[in-house]
Formats: structure tokens, sequence, C-alpha cells
């Protein structure tokens, strides 16, 4: 009887979610460092620590929202650690997308790969920033599908909830996105052109990414393993990026693969454990 009467009075002291309230607080505390990456992320320490404040501003936002204005707590959000089968699954993941044409490029003649690169340096250079990373890839992944996605999906169809999800994780990242194409060289005379032809092109492989990782969320309902995938995906990125670099084929190969693969779960993929949110 008395746990019965706490959980009565618990369910009156929530607040219906409201998405704009939520957005509000996530974009006002998490994009003036996105803004701030924007301006002055030029060298690789500012980019790295105001990207990652943030993504960690993400969760703290989420926890303020969840805490004390909604009040509906947090424990749908995939608190476990998953399979070890998991962890292998989003590494092999993040290879895919960026190790595999790098190796491909070569063979394809496209680019001779630079001399005098250390294997191990890379490797060294990714556990540490793999390591670091972690924190703030939790912090999306937290705010965006441990908290938003359940709540989309309980108001909306799986794939709605995961398409306006996908939508708004795109247009979180416009400051970002804006920053990339304002920094390719020699486009001083058409620089709008470009920086809208940048969030145009990125739109549609953005959002199919962000079903990805939902999808990674989704399967293994663990927080964990969806973290460390987003610190894989960054950190096998800026590993070879800063090394040897990117050639021709890995930013086609990126966006081919993440829009494809994206679309696929969209489509096809199981998304039950996200319609039982409908019964929350």
């Amino acid at each position: 009887m008395e746990t019965r009467i706490k959980e009565t009075q618990k369910v009156e002291t929530q607040r219906p979610f409201s998405l704009t309230i939520y957005l509000l607080i996530v974009f006002g505390l998490s994009w003036p460092f996105q803004i701030a990456y924007a301006v002055w992320g030029a060298t690789p320490t500012a980019s790295y620590l105001l990207s990652s404040l943030s993504m960690v501003m993400v969760t703290v936002a989420s926890f303020i929202a969840g805490r004390y204005i909604f009040r509906d707590g947090f424990k749908n959000a995939g608190w476990s650690w998953g399979n070890p089968k998991h962890y292998v699954w989003v590494f092999s993941l993040a290879l895919f997308i960026f190790a595999v044409p790098t190796l491909l490029e070569p063979v394809l003649g496209l680019r001779i790969l630079p001399v005098g690169v250390s294997v191990l340096a890379i490797l060294g250079n990714f556990l540490l920033r793999f390591i670091i990373t972690l924190i703030p890839g939790f912090g999306e992944e937290f705010g965006w599908r441990g908290y938003m996605l359940p709540h989309l999906a309980r108001r909306y169809t799986p794939r709605k909830a995961l398409l306006i999800h996908a939508f708004i994780w795109w247009a979180w990242h416009i400051p970002a996105l804006i920053a990339i194409g304002s920094r390719i060289e020699g486009i001083e005379a058409n620089m709008g052109m470009v920086i809208t032809g940048t969030l145009l092109i990125s739109l549609i492989p953005a959002m199919m990414n962000a079903v990805i990782f939902a999808y990674v969320w989704t399967a293994t309902q663990s927080l964990a393993v969806s973290s460390v995938y987003h610190s894989a995906y960054d950190e096998v990125r800026d590993a070879i990026e800063k090394s040897i670099g990117f050639g021709p084929l890995v930013g086609i190969w990126e966006m081919s693969a993440t829009t494809i693969i994206g679309a696929a779960l969209l489509w096809k993929g199981n998304w039950k454990e996200l319609d039982l949110q409908n019964d929350c």
C-alpha cells in the first residue's frame, strides 16, 4: 500500500514532456560551446575541448530537464553494460566506415600512403583519445538516445520518432557544420554557397547516421555500448585523419555507408524495444 502511494505521488509530481522546452534547454546550454568551436576552434586543442564541452552539456541539460523540469527520471535510459559481442560489433562498424576505405585507396591506385607512419603511434593516439572521448560520447548518447528518443517514441510511431530525433541531431550540429564549410580553402568569394551546400549535403547522411546510433542503443539497451560506439566512431576517424590523412574515397565511403546502413535499419530494423516505450 505504501509503495503504491509513493508511486502515485511520483506520477503527480511529473510534468508532461515538452520537446520545445527540452530543446530550448539543450540548445541553450550546449550551443554556446559549439558556436565557440566554430569561431575559435582552429587549433586541435581548442577544437577538441569546445566540441567535447558541447557534447557534455547535452547530458547536463537532459539531467536538468528530467530531474527538475519534467521530473520523469531516467529509468529507461539504458543502464546496462550490454554484451561483449556488442562491443566487438560497434568497433567493427567504426573500422568498416573509416579504416576499410583508407586501406582500399592504395589498392585502387587512388593514392600512396605516406611512408614512415608508425602503426603503434596511430594506435596509441587512438586509445588515448578514445578513452577521454567516452565522457563526451556518453554526453550525447544519454541526451539524444537515452532521454529524448524514448519520449518521442511514446508520442509517435518508432520510425517517425527516429526521423524527428535524427533531424534534431543534424540541426544540433549546424554550428560545427558551418565551421567545417567555412574552413574549406579557396572559398572566400563563395562562402555562403559552400556553407549552404555543406548543410544540405550533410542532411540525409547525418540523419541516417543518427538512425545507426539509435539502433545501437535500441538493440543493446545499453548507454555503455552506444557511448563506446560514439567514441570509437569519432576517434577511429580522427586517428586516421590526423596521422595519414583522408584520401578521395574516405568521405564518399563514409557518407554512402552511413546512408545505406541507416536507411536499411530504418526500413527493416527491429525497433521492438523502441515500440515498447509506448507502453511505459
